[in-house]
């Protein structure tokens, strides 16, 4: 294929990838876009294909990763998404390193000079310490996502400080390994291990309240780490398929920034500029609590006009979205107007509670976002809370409170909450609920799954 075909081909990829990322931003065109991804990179490892001799490897490379990707997808519960996807971050971080350590060791076979320009080495240098950083950022989060590490922040005297001389350490042999006449690989090395200890260290005193938002910073990370090795590589497609991932990463980062009440800068920096840890969960007074049983519940919302159920990680814990459609459709049969309030940061990731419901074949229409359906929330008569806690937190309301000034879902307006957890337990925040204590609010103890089961066999 000649050059001009294969420049074609990438920008007709490059099309479909834009039309993925529109597909993308709604779940009712979700599928659509995934498709539309597909195909573009469909046609973008084909056109590779043409201009390489090393097609046989390369395709059975492909084999082989398609099959473990395969059956890993299979096999990992809705639960463990937010992980897996992070491993994914990784893997696009270290892929990165590796192909500047390649490029670096023999240019030549990548259709660079022997003696490397300056630019090609800024190139590789930016590529490189992009991917180090994605790649062990991205094993922490994958660690405490996964319950292998405390997902607690974890800090120390003068870290900020330190973070900041380990980065002008990092740019010092950078600057070496640019301005050196030969390869230095002193410099190329120390470089790459000093930004795989930052991303170490950037993570690290992140907390599991932020998770939502380093997933798609660290997703922003691995699309930029793409764009500068395909810089390095003079490959069009990587650089427009890296741009692409990493400015709506860095976007969606900006949004789950702002859903939180949280600095963009400071969490990209490791929490830099933060007010500091969180409050305990609960100061030792004895507070009272109704609760109530899966009958009682039943019985409240079988006698409303309107219900609005908040899923939250303790439903995909549950995996209890089935029996929850099965709840809506009985409370259908009866009349009754059932809604479905997701807020942005929901479970561990962007968009958690969306594909769950998804997943159970919610009817979209019924599935609405804080900014659809806060207001009606006083207008309500039983709200269902499913394993949800900081999102419908009042705390927000309270100034001086780590979360104040995030905005939640305002369930505490609705005329009775019920909420189902299995303890009291506090959220990733580490901050009690007043919602809980409530007058109007019963507690109903339990799996998820198994509550609303009982709630489907009262109805």
């Amino acid at each position: 294929m000649s050059a001009n075909l294969v420049a074609l081909a990438y920008l007709i990829a490059s099309v479909f990838f834009i039309l993925a990322l529109k597909g993308l931003s709604s779940p009712i065109t979700a599928r659509r876009g995934n498709l539309f991804g597909m195909v573009g990179m469909t046609i973008a490892v084909i056109a590779t294909l043409t201009v390489t001799k090393n097609w046989a490897l390369i395709l059975f490379c492909i084999a082989m990763g398609g099959i473990i990707g395969a059956v890993v997808a299979k096999r990992v519960q809705m639960t463990a998404m937010p992980e897996l996807v992070a491993f994914m971050h990784s893997l696009v971080g270290l892929a990165a390193v590796f192909i500047a350590i390649t490029a670096v060791n023999n240019p030549v076979s990548f259709g660079l000079p022997a003696m490397l320009t300056m630019g090609s080495k800024l190139e590789l240098f930016l590529g490189t310490f992009i991917g180090a950083m994605t790649w062990s950022g991205s094993v922490i989060a994958f660690l405490k996502l996964s319950g292998r590490m405390s997902g607690a922040p974890i800090t120390f005297s003068g870290q900020h400080m330190f973070n900041l001389i380990l980065a002008l350490v990092m740019v010092g042999f950078g600057l070496w390994f640019f301005f050196s006449e030969t390869t230095n690989w002193t410099a190329f090395a120390s470089m790459t291990v000093i930004a795989f200890v930052l991303g170490f260290l950037i993570i690290i005193p992140i907390g599991g309240a932020d998770m939502p938002v380093v997933i798609s910073m660290l997703n922003s990370y691995s699309g930029w780490a793409a764009a500068g090795i395909g810089f390095s590589l003079g490959n069009p497609m990587l650089i427009i398929a890296g741009s692409l991932v990493g400015s709506s990463g860095a976007i969606l980062s900006y949004i789950m920034c702002k859903a939180m009440n949280r600095s963009f800068l400071s969490v990209i920096l490791g929490g830099f500029g933060s007010a500091g840890g969180t409050i305990a969960a609960s100061d030792g007074t004895q507070k009272n609590h109704r609760s109530g049983s899966s009958d009682d519940a039943a019985f409240l919302m079988g006698n409303a006009d309107s219900v609005i159920i908040v899923p939250g990680y303790g439903l995909a814990v549950a995996r209890a979205q089935h029996s929850v459609k099965e709840l809506a459709e009985k409370l259908h049969e009866k009349g009754i107007n059932v809604r479905f309030a997701v807020h942005p940061v929901a479970g561990r990731m962007p968009g958690h509670m969306n594909v769950l419901l998804a997943e159970a074949e919610i009817p979209y229409e019924q599935v609405l976002e804080l900014d659809e359906i806060n207001s009606d929330f006083s207008s309500t008569d039983v709200v269902l809370v499913l394993g949800a806690n900081d999102v419908v937190n009042p705390a927000a309301y309270i100034t001086g409170s780590p979360i104040y000034g995030m905005p939640i879902l305002d369930a505490h307006k609705a005329r009775t909450v019920m909420v189902v957890k299995r303890s009291m337990a506090a959220g990733y925040a580490g901050l009690d609920n007043d919602l809980f204590y409530m007058d109007k609010t019963m507690m109903v103890f339990g799996d998820a799954k198994k509550v609303v089961e009982n709630m489907v066999k009262a109805l």
